[in-house]
């Protein structure tokens, strides 16, 4: 699969566009609004940029950067923290015909850099800290040749953003990008597997910014808090004004959730996106102290399965009106499928809670969604053989213009993930799941979490769903330990905090509670763990892996 494409040269496609359009429309309105600080009486103090500042700042910026030597095609590591700069400079670089490589800083040190060097870097643009960590690493970023420091210059080479603006053209033109030509790489978290560079190309973002806005019909006048850095660049895109929390973007599990609040209710905003863990956070807190946000009427909320519970805590905040929106997808590919909170409370919760998967929704718009027998193995072809009968358990993939094509230079993981269908491919999600009869599709875990033992497999999502509905459980997970085809499964449970049971005693409870349901009626074994390993990113995903690990030991230590 081609990572580029400039022959199209009829179909000009550029992200930019929108901001340019947006500017356009409403020159004096707030694209990015930013906490500065606090006055002496603890009020937040805010800087902003409208739509026409945001576009004027963004080609000074471009003009710049294509002096400098980052131009068409230069992959850029961009390392800035969530703020108007991180803005300009995005769509700088967008501008430019530029491609950022965009890595999570949360995934830890040593994994970020085999990232960032896996990106073959040409330019890197990062905050003084960030300069300080390829001077002390130098080998990972061997290819980079131009460097720009966002803040103020030290020992290192290069150029200041400052300088950047100052001596760049007064005039610049946007490059005429193509729509299959990369217009940014994103890597994975690697929560599940090795994080992968994902291309993404200027028809991807043209694509999921028309699905976001036709999907939930965003409006004219809409106010955003995006608690999650890349979400936040949609927004210029999409016409919304995006207020930047007062949260640290690594730690959604940590946030305060009176900042959050407190942002919303001084900007009047009525979309935010949050991570199940920020919103199971925010949304208990909120419930406490009886608060009500009659603004916000859209929640949008992904990175992990949401469960009922927690919507259902955060829907206690909101106005009867509102919506909490459970989209589905993944870095490859999103968004591909949603439900609203009223559907899941009053259809599919009690489905969720026996067992049944966790209902993610209908594909949206043109999405096409099929379920293909489970398999670990590449599959070069697509044949309709593949397909599982009705109402079976099968491995999701996608076709859909918002799917990436393929991985940077990762020809092995593209043979595992697409499957070529005559000019166009499918992406194997890696996700197992089953669609109902009103063309739903119900998310049962990962592939590589299903358990396999002697009497059948066991999927993690429908099993932790019946061990969940203890009100002693903040969550669970279901681990296997040995061979495949004959794994023992264990259920390890994490505690509501709020909870002091006696832990026999709570184990006996759910031991019961397994029995009496037909999918979990094999699981014998239930282990306490203080807290869950979970992805950085969104503070949501499970790490099965590592806990099915600390479970063997945990089981040799005491056997011994």
């Amino acid at each position: 699969m081609d990572e580029q494409n400039y022959s199209r040269t009829e179909d000009i496609v550029n992200v930019s566009y929108f901001l340019k359009e947006n500017s356009n429309k409403f020159p004096y309105k707030r694209a990015v609004v930013f906490p500065e600080g606090r006055d002496g009486n603890g009020r937040v103090a805010y800087t902003h940029l409208t739509f026409r500042q945001l576009d004027r700042e963004s080609d000074r910026i471009a003009a710049g950067l294509e002096k400098a030597g980052i131009t068409r095609g230069t992959r850029t590591i961009l390392m800035v923290r969530q703020s108007i700069d991180f803005f300009a400079l995005t769509f700088a670089l967008f501008k430019a015909g530029a491609v950022p490589v965009v890595v999570d800083p949360g995934m830890g040190i040593k994994r970020m850099l085999n990232c960032m060097s896996e990106g073959r870097p040409e330019a890197f643009i990062g905050i003084p800290l960030a300069h300080v960590l390829r001077t002390v690493y130098p080998k990972f970023f061997s290819t980079v040749n131009t460097f720009v420091t966002v803040g103020k210059k030290y020992f290192w080479s290069g150029l200041t953003l400052k300088q950047i603006r100052e001596t760049a053209p007064l005039v610049h033109k946007t490059a005429e990008t193509v729509r299959n030509e990369t217009a940014a790489i994103l890597f994975t978290s690697g929560s599940t597997g090795p994080a992968k560079g994902v291309v993404y190309t200027h028809g991807t973002f043209d694509a999921q910014i028309r699905q976001i806005r036709s999907h939930f019909e965003i409006g004219q006048d809409e106010i955003d808090l995006p608690t999650f850095p890349l979400f936040a660049l949609f927004d210029p895109a999409l016409g919304m004004t995006a207020i930047i929390p007062d949260m640290d973007p690594t730690k959604p599990a940590l946030v305060n959730p009176e900042k959050i609040i407190e942002a919303i209710i001084n900007h009047g905003v009525t979309n935010m996106f949050a991570s199940p863990a920020l919103l199971n956070r925010v949304g208990r807190y909120g419930k406490e102290k009886g608060l009500r946000l009659p603004s916000l009427k859209r929640v949008v909320s992904a990175g992990a399965p949401v469960l009922p519970s927690n919507i259902e805590q955060f829907s206690s905040i909101l106005t009867k009106d509102a919506e909490i929106h459970t989209p589905y997808g993944a870095t490859e590919a999103v968004p591909i499928v949603s439900i609203s909170s009223h559907e899941i409370l009053s259809e599919t919760k009690e489905l969720s809670e026996k067992g049944f998967g966790t209902c993610v929704g209908r594909p949206i718009n043109d999405t096409e969604i099929r379920l293909i027998k489970i398999n670990d193995e590449p599959i070069e072809n697509w044949s309709e053989d593949l397909m599982v009968p009705e109402n079976e358990i099968g491995e999701i993939i996608v076709k859909s213009p918002v799917v990436s094509r393929c991985y940077f230079e990762k020809p092995k993981y593209d043979a595992i993930h697409k499957i070529i269908d005559g000019y166009g491919f499918w992406h194997r999600m890696g996700d197992l799941g089953w669609k109902d009869n009103k063309g739903r599709v119900w998310f049962c875990g990962r592939k590589t979490h299903r358990v396999t033992t002697q009497n059948g497999v066991l999927y993690t999502i429908p099993c932790e769903a019946i061990f969940n509905a203890h009100p002693a459980v903040f969550r669970s997970a279901l681990v296997g330990i040995g061979k495949p085809a004959n794994q023992k499964p264990i259920i390890c449970i994490e505690i509501e905090p709020s909870q002091k049971p006696n832990k026999k005693t709570l184990g006996k409870e759910l031991l019961a509670l397994g029995t009496q349901n037909i999918i979990t009626k094999d699981i014998k074994k239930i282990l306490f763990h203080k807290s869950f390993p979970v992805d950085i990113r969104h503070n949501s995903k499970i790490f099965r892996e590592k806990l099915a690990i600390w479970a063997e030991k945990k089981l040799d230590k005491r056997q011994g």
